[in-house]
């Protein structure tokens, strides 16, 4: 029986993939193997002794200590692609919000209130202060082509609009599912001047904090229009402030409100409503359910973001995993303690991410306690897990 400990409220589609004979879930666990969190902070929270995973529903990670909990052997995972549909939803409708005044034109309307049978002259008469353009035919620039950056790409193509795209690390998986209408950019600084329109998709990490900046803002086309529903944090707020006043950027459309935003000339917030849909939610839980179910069952590591990707089949009859730092010599040293037992190997997978390195033995014969707890302390070794299935 696992315990998974719940942060925040989740969609009940955990009863399908959690057995209950298998699976406690709740808020009240106190000593958990697994926690699924969404938008609970977790950096001052102490770590469970038990704990072997966290889940995160959504794609963002910002909220978790990452690497603190890579080197006590407890996976992260996240749900990329599960809530990207609902974010690409959004950021059409962040397209046309930056076109037209949208916003500004529902709140003069509200104004109107009272005016009786003088309402319609008056928006009549009012309306020319809201317009824009419309985006067919206009230039999307795409940076980052990932789950949600692709999907955004393929449709504004589809509504019929220029679509550049730019992504150094775009994977084979993601290329295949781009439009043959999107024309790939090597080069960031080329594709700036050409955007009227500008979308980022993009994780937030220390290299890309504040990448989108004067510098930036400067080559890009006077009065194009900024999308961010990525992470707010990922734009330097003072640069794009002056880059408005300046006539640089016409509007900001931001999924990520904070102080010296709000209220400010060419700044449309919306309230972090880019996964705020019921499907999105059941989707998310669904996925990261999934995902430590097989993690905590058999050690596959599907979706990590501080592990190796190590997907594994169930078909074992005695397994020993190991999370351990990358150094050399690491293998050798496990394989050796197996040895003295005279344990015979018949699979091994080793996997490394960074610093991060993961050793999967599937063995012929059952270990005994003494090897695991000899496996256990070795210098690099995090944490060792051993299944046994007889």
């Amino acid at each position: 029986m696992f315990n998974i400990k719940t942060l925040n409220e989740i969609s009940p589609v955990y009863k399908n993939v959690l057995a209950a004979d298998k699976f406690t879930v709740g808020k009240d666990i106190e000593n958990p193997d697994a926690i699924i969190v969404r938008s609970a902070a977790m950096h001052d929270l102490p770590v469970p002794e038990k704990l072997l995973a966290v889940g995160r529903a959504g794609a963002g990670y910002n909220n978790i200590p990452v690497e603190d909990y890579g080197k006590r052997g407890v996976v992260v995972f996240n749900t990329p692609g599960a809530n990207a549909n609902a974010v690409k939803e959004l950021a059409i409708a962040a397209l046309l919000l930056a076109s037209r005044d949208i916003v500004g034109g529902i709140e003069w309307a509200q104004t109107l209130r009272g005016q009786g049978a003088a309402v319609a002259k008056l928006v009549e008469k009012g309306k020319n202060q809201f317009v824009g353009p419309e985006i067919m035919g206009k230039t999307l620039g795409v940076i980052g082509l990932g789950g949600v950056g692709g999907l955004v790409a393929n449709a504004a193509a589809d509504l019929k609009m220029r679509v550049l795209g730019y992504d150094p690390y775009i994977s084979v998986a993601n290329a295949w599912k781009l439009s043959r209408k999107i024309v790939h950019v090597d080069n960031q600084d080329e594709m700036l001047p050409q955007c009227d329109y500008l979308s980022i998709h993009v994780p937030l990490m220390d290299s890309t904090r504040g990448s989108f900046n004067a510098a930036v803002f400067a080559k890009m086309k006077d009065g194009a229009a900024l999308l961010n529903l990525a992470r707010g944090e990922l734009v330097n707020n003072a640069d794009l402030l002056a880059a408005i006043a300046g006539g640089k950027i016409r509007r900001y459309v931001t999924d990520f409100p904070c102080d010296e935003l709000l209220g400010q000339r060419g700044v449309v917030a919306i309230p972090h409503l880019g996964a705020s849909t019921p499907e999105s939610e059941d989707n998310c839980v669904d996925m990261i359910s999934r995902q430590l179910e097989d993690y905590l069952e058999t050690g596959s590591i599907v979706n990590s973001v501080n592990y190796p990707a190590c997907p594994l089949t169930d078909a074992f009859r005695y397994r020993l995993t190991v999370m351990h730092a990358n150094v050399p010599n690491t293998v050798g040293r496990i394989t050796s303690a197996l040895a003295e037992q005279g344990v015979n190997i018949d699979n091994m997978v080793n996997k490394s991410r960074g610093e991060f390195a993961y050793t999967v033995l599937d063995l012929d014969d059952a270990l005994s306690e003494e090897t695991i707890r000899r496996v256990e302390a070795l210098e690099p070794v995090y944490r060792a897990r051993y299944f046994a299935r007889v």
